[in-house]
């Protein structure tokens, strides 16, 4: 009997169990589900502004140093002793164009010229009797030439032959090869002598008076103090902007006050290292010296149908984000020319709305509202 009893109170037991299981899931099925929460989408308020596309004056950064435009090392030619002249031949001396600046000795060039110019005198009077016989219509030219043939004087060109006889004849003399001879002696004797070729000053001396001077040894440099280049680069892709003409404005770091300029030439090489290109400007004016560093604008050509834009706006480099129905779009763009803060672009239509600052996460399709139009 015990054992009847234990056996049903464990049946009994399972049915509970199962039964309560049942109406759990019973009651579950017909309980309505919670609703579940949507989170509406982020919306990001930004500033815009408005494209207005119009030609743009571009100015290029300009810097580089000063050198002379007309500087020029002085050698001799010929060899002799150092004369003193009327201006001493010292660094800092000024020369006006023309103005003696070395007198070498030619004592020795001079007589042997004037040794030479007697040879010449003496070979036209020893034809002379046979040039009056057998060339009468050309001895009274040549006479003419021997009475004004002065040994002091420079040497005047020979009288024109009258017949191919009398040119025969007269070349059989050796006059014309004593004629060339003295000529290239005289010209030898005038580089003894050094004229200043434009107005200048000495920047460098290297020989003093009473000083032998070498055929070929460097003397000293001149360099005219008023008319200067600047020797500045811009890079490669600056240069369609860019034309011989084009106003500078310069000024230094050290020293007060503005000088202008022109682009007067630009080189046709291009540096491979660096892709930059060489511009030589012309600038005058005072208070400039050689080696000066300069740095300062150059007027460029005008950037037609195109907008200027900070250059933190770009994405990638060639896109920029356009507003379109409360929605960002990613819209690629021709860059023109970048500056260390601007990007001039082309390909953006007037009066579409730009974004004025990138947010951190912007992405092509996210929600925005506009807070204010410039």
């Amino acid at each position: 009997m015990n054992l009847f009893v234990r056996r049903l109170s464990v049946v009994l037991a399972v049915l509970i169990l199962v039964g309560g299981i049942a109406g759990f899931r019973l009651l579950s099925s017909q309980r309505e589900a919670p609703p579940v929460k949507t989170e509406a989408p982020r919306v990001f308020y930004v500033d815009t502004f408005i494209a207005q596309n119009s030609t743009i004056p571009a100015v290029l950064e300009i810097d580089g140093q000063l050198v002379a435009y007309n500087k020029i090392d002085i050698f001799a030619e010929v060899s002799g002793t150092l004369r003193s002249t009327s201006r001493p031949f010292k660094v800092g001396t000024s020369f006006n164009k023309g103005t003696l600046m070395i007198d070498i000795d030619d004592e020795e060039a001079r007589l042997n010229l004037l040794s030479q110019k007697s040879n010449l005198l003496n070979s036209i009077t020893r034809m002379m009797p046979d040039m009056k016989i057998d060339y009468p219509e050309g001895f009274a030219q040549w006479e003419t030439y021997l009475e004004a043939f002065d040994p002091e004087d420079p040497l005047q060109a020979l009288p024109e032959p009258m017949s191919r006889q009398e040119k025969f004849f007269v070349a059989s003399q050796n006059i014309q090869g004593a004629y060339y001879s003295i000529k290239s002696a005289e010209e030898r004797l005038s580089k003894y002598k050094i004229y200043a070729p434009f107005t200048g000053v000495l920047t460098q001396v290297n020989i003093n008076p009473g000083a032998l001077v070498r055929a070929g040894q460097q003397l000293g440099i001149l360099m005219n103090p008023n008319d200067y280049e600047l020797e500045a680069t811009i890079a490669l892709s600056d240069l369609p902007y860019l034309a011989p003409g084009a106003a500078v404005s310069l000024r230094s770091e050290d020293l007060t006050g503005e000088w202008k300029g022109r682009v007067k030439r630009i080189s046709d090489q291009v540096n491979a290292n660096t892709q930059t290109v060489k511009v030589f400007i012309e600038v005058e004016g005072s208070n400039l010296r050689e080696g000066m560093y300069l740095k300062g604008q150059a007027e460029a050509r005008p950037i037609t149908n195109a907008l200027a834009i900070p250059r933190d706006l770009l994405v990638n480099q060639n896109s920029v984000y356009v507003v379109e129905d409360n929605k960002t779009r990613l819209r690629e763009v021709e860059v023109v020319r970048l500056t260390p803060g601007e990007a001039i672009i082309r390909g953006i239509p007037d009066r579409t709305a730009l974004l004025k600052q990138i947010l951190p996460g912007t992405f092509d399709g996210l929600n925005i509202r506009v807070k204010a139009n410039d």
